[in-house]
């Protein structure tokens, strides 16, 4: 049976308690520390969240992967070379803003300094954008929350080509680049997403659903890892 991974995401926390939070869900049992972070341009309620300083922070507290999900317009080297300063191993960039040879660039710089890369599908951003570029990538990672049901906060409804778009992109990464990890993210709780996890994705990023458990941080590991294990059997994913 098949391990969906737990990518525990740095959306939703205490930020002022941030070494203590993560180490509460590593001990727990998530796979990765997925640190959320934004310029001023596109994620208009969480400007300026997260970044090398964040990883920096918490890499003394984990031997896990973290990567670094960035909603920005611009990436340099020296962005790139400061993540890798400070641990971090992957690098999520959103595939509106990074096509051509920019990315290019990026991959190699990425790939210098021992980093993986993942572009973000984003809300109503097409899968076309990575065909070219799905080969050379680490991780295809697809935002599913839109704009219906949503307080722009802590709670997210799908869009509804989120399944159809899962669907599709496990398609493309099977028929073009197998080791190419899917990621979903955006709105998954322990008790509604088994219609995405039908589509199986390699890694499931979870916020508020760990970290703003009512019955604590731990518990919340405890009930996805149960509904990831109960769909990887249902669903026979391998």
């Amino acid at each position: 049976m098949k391990k969906i991974k737990i990518a525990a995401g740095l959306a939703h926390v205490n930020y002022g308690h941030i070494s203590a939070v993560v180490k509460e869900a590593v001990d727990a049992g998530v796979d990765y520390i997925h640190s959320d972070a934004a310029d001023m341009h596109d994620l208009k309620n969480m400007q300026l969240m997260g970044g090398h300083q964040i990883i920096e922070g918490i890499r003394p507290v984990t031997d896990l992967p973290i990567e670094c999900h960035i909603y920005t317009v611009t990436c340099d080297r020296l962005f790139i070379e400061k993540l890798a300063a400070v641990g971090t191993n992957m690098l999520v960039l959103p595939a509106e803003h990074f096509i051509g040879a920019p990315l290019a660039y990026i991959i190699n710089y990425c790939r210098e300094f021992g980093m993986k890369i993942g572009l973000t599908i984003g809300c109503y951003t097409p899968l076309s954008f990575v065909e070219e570029s799905i080969h050379d990538i680490d991780r295809l990672h697809v935002v599913v929350h839109g704009v219906d049901e949503t307080d722009g906060a802590d709670n997210w409804g799908w869009r509804k080509s989120a399944v159809d778009l899962v669907t599709r992109a496990r398609k493309l990464i099977d028929e073009k680049n197998p080791t190419c990890e899917l990621a979903i993210d955006g709105g998954l709780r322990h008790n509604n997403m088994e219609p995405l996890l039908a589509c199986n994705p390699d890694v499931v990023i979870l916020s508020s659903a760990i970290f703003k458990d009512p019955e604590g941080i731990t518990r919340g590991v405890e009930k996805c890892r149960a509904a990831l294990d109960d769909a990887a059997a249902k669903f026979n994913l391998v």
